[in-house]
């Protein structure tokens, strides 16, 4: 039985990515995880480890909206924002 070192877990974490989200490329996966490394030369194992760990919990929390008319509702409310924001004022009683 080989031991679990943070190489392998990088590769266990990237193996999981490509199973859970097979569309995202692997480039796409690691630049989202590294972005706020900046030069990544001296990254550690571990460090990658962690980063690719928490990219891949924010991803799985993250949820998708692929429902048009709940993505195209958003978008005409956000166009109006003035107007839902007087109409709140108004309900609040505040003029």
């Amino acid at each position: 039985m080989s031991k679990k070192t943070h190489y392998t877990e990088v590769i266990h974490i990237l193996q999981e990515l490509h199973k859970t989200f097979p569309t995202y490329n692997l480039g796409r996966h690691l630049a989202t995880a590294l972005a706020d490394y900046g030069d990544i030369w001296g990254l550690t194992d571990k460090e990658l480890a962690f980063a690719l760990n928490k990219y891949k919990t924010e991803i799985e929390m993250d949820i998708p909206h692929t429902d048009e008319s709940e993505l195209e509702k958003i978008i005409k409310e956000g166009m109006d924002l003035d107007n839902i924001l007087k109409e709140e004022e108004d309900e609040d009683g505040n003029y």
